[in-house]
């Protein structure tokens, strides 16, 4: 029966994400009328002969990549941010614990000093991100302590050196080009979103999202503990490996499409798990399509509410923050 209302309920989210595509789709400066939006779609398949051409431009080139971008993003945010606080034990970790979110800061300023165009910043982005994890993990071979603890400790030291660097950059920066396109790329948005970098993003997310969901039974293993993992005869190491490398990925692949966006990861695994329970075979399909909702809703908003752009870390953070507080008051008593 369970298993029954687990799918329902699955089933249920998905359809609620199409139709809040389809009227995400519609909003927008240039028209907001959904029988306006069917036509031009009809017309791209050829099925409608007059279709307003402008209208399929504005579909086509803006609104269905972002939107398609908004909702992969937040799923594979939420996604990393679910296996993090299940491998680390930790409600509290986000998926740049490891210092991936300041690495792939550091890359874009890189690219963005040296004059580069937005594909070379994506590139440069997600090689420092990656570049990140992997000092984050030898820090702590280095220590020769390869607890969660030390791991978590060797990401904030890699984070904490790389926004310094990243403050550097700033400074030296030019105020009327440089710095004002490494502040706003570091505040998030989808503005220069295209399908091609849809695409791009797709095989990770898919590729990470069957192996994430793969372990998710040995993930919640791993959140019993060290001790009770290994009794079962499970390889801790290697699971743990798998599953941080999988959700760094993620988390390196949509920050360099889209700069840094907060809270997604920390928030909405706290209210897929109020949702489903603590399942992680349930919790982390539940928490990439709340993610997937989540960043549509709020890109939705960033682009509609007024006449200029608001960054979606701006958002993320109004609407994260009293959310987050809201939850720890509901987990107060498990809270010490």
């Amino acid at each position: 029966m369970r298993k029954t209302i687990y799918i329902r309920t699955l089933f249920i989210m998905i359809c609620i994400l199409f139709i809040f595509a389809f009227f995400s789709i519609c909003i927008g400066r240039f028209s907001s009328n959904p029988v306006d939006v069917y036509h031009a779609i009809l017309g791209k398949l050829g099925l409608e002969p007059t279709a307003d051409e402008g209208m399929e431009v504005v579909l086509f080139s803006i609104r269905i990549p972002r939107v398609f971008a908004s909702m992969m993003i937040g799923a594979m945010l939420s996604l990393s941010g679910a296996v993090y606080q299940g491998v680390f034990r930790n409600p509290l970790v986000s998926p740049d614990i490891l210092g991936v979110s300041a690495g792939a800061s550091v890359g874009a300023a890189s690219a963005i000093m040296i004059g580069l165009g937005i594909w070379e910043r994506q590139g440069f982005a997600f090689l420092f991100g990656l570049l990140a994890v992997g000092l984050s993990t030898t820090i702590s071979k280095l220590m020769r302590n390869h607890s969660n603890l030390m791991l978590v400790l060797s990401g904030i030291i890699v984070g904490g050196f790389l926004n310094s660097l990243l403050a550097i950059m700033k400074f030296v920066a030019d105020e009327q080009t440089e710095l004002a396109t490494i502040v706003f790329w570091q505040m998030g948005s989808f503005a220069e979103i295209d399908m091609q970098e849809v695409v791009a993003i797709g095989p990770v997310l898919f590729l990470g999202s069957v192996l994430l969901i793969g372990l998710s039974w040995r993930i919640n293993i791993l959140s019993f503990g060290e001790v009770e993992a290994k009794i079962v005869g499970m390889n801790t190491k290697q699971i743990r490996g798998i599953s941080i490398a999988c959700a760094s990925l993620l988390t390196a692949s949509a920050v360099s499409i889209c700069g840094t966006i907060g809270w997604i990861g920390l928030v909405i695994p706290h209210l897929a798990r109020l949702a489903v329970g603590s399942d992680h075979v349930k919790m982390i399909p539940v928490s990439a399509l709340l993610g997937a909702m989540f960043m549509l809703f709020v890109d939705t908003v960033a682009r509609a509410l007024l006449t200029v752009e608001i960054p979606l870390s701006i958002l993320t953070g109004i609407i994260g923050a009293p959310c987050f507080a809201w939850l720890l008051y509901k987990q107060r008593a498990t809270v010490s």
